[in-house]
């Protein structure tokens, strides 16, 4: 079976590092579907004005080719608890393919804008469909071991040589995804700096303990 992108996803993670492990997580997070040829048409997206909320099937293009391992860590578990790959939403599948449900803000010409997408910017995306409350929402389905949203656990504060470039929206937006602490679960070196691509500019900061400190915005 050959399949192709329809669309990419262009947002303002510039990296997988510091994206969500989830749709939703982050409402604010903005970004656009935008169709490529042949599918670069209006009427393509006739109708789907209806719809709050799509579907979206993805490839994990930020990830190495070979995901062989049957069974993976989830962040959820603390990183150290395996479980079997197909009871986890591990970005490392035996095929490569996430799916996302993110709320449509607008349609203009060829383009979906959306919010609280968990992808980072240049995700190919293969199908989009619309979401349906009375068939898509399990309300009472069991959760395994994510029985609610991930909370925030960081603080963020902005260092003394901290400029911000980012206007209020933007700042807000990358304050969230860094509380939900974008660093892998075994990380926890003060001492370390770390750079989350976003917007366009490489942003630094450390962690300590539970703060994570702004240190620059770098182009």
């Amino acid at each position: 079976m050959e399949i192709r992108p329809v669309a990419y996803y262009h947002g303002p993670l510039g990296s997988k590092f510091g994206v969500p492990r989830q749709s939703g997580i982050v409402e604010a997070l903005r970004g656009r579907v935008v169709l490529e040829p042949p599918f670069a048409r209006e009427e393509a997206l006739r109708g789907l004005e209806g719809f709050s909320r799509i579907w979206l099937l993805w490839g994990f293009s930020g990830n190495r080719p070979d995901a062989g391992d049957l069974t993976v860590r989830p962040p959820r578990l603390g990183g150290n608890e395996r479980v079997g790959v197909f009871a986890s939403r591990s970005p490392y599948r035996p095929n490569p393919i996430g799916l996302s449900c993110v709320e449509v803000e607008r349609i203009e010409g060829t383009v979906i804008f959306v919010k609280g997408a968990d992808l980072m910017d240049g995700t190919p995306v293969y199908d989009i469909k619309p979401y349906v409350p009375y068939a898509d929402a399990f309300p009472d389905a069991a959760p395994g071991f994510a029985p609610a949203a991930p909370e925030p656990v960081l603080t963020v504060t902005e260092g003394p040589g901290w400029v911000n470039p980012f206007d209020e929206s933007d700042f807000r937006t990358l304050k969230d995804l860094l509380a939900l602490d974008p660093r892998p679960a075994f990380h926890d070196d003060p001492c370390r700096v770390y750079g989350l691509p976003f917007g366009g500019y490489d942003v630094k900061f450390r962690v300590n303990g539970t703060v994570l400190v702004l240190l620059a915005a770098e182009k």
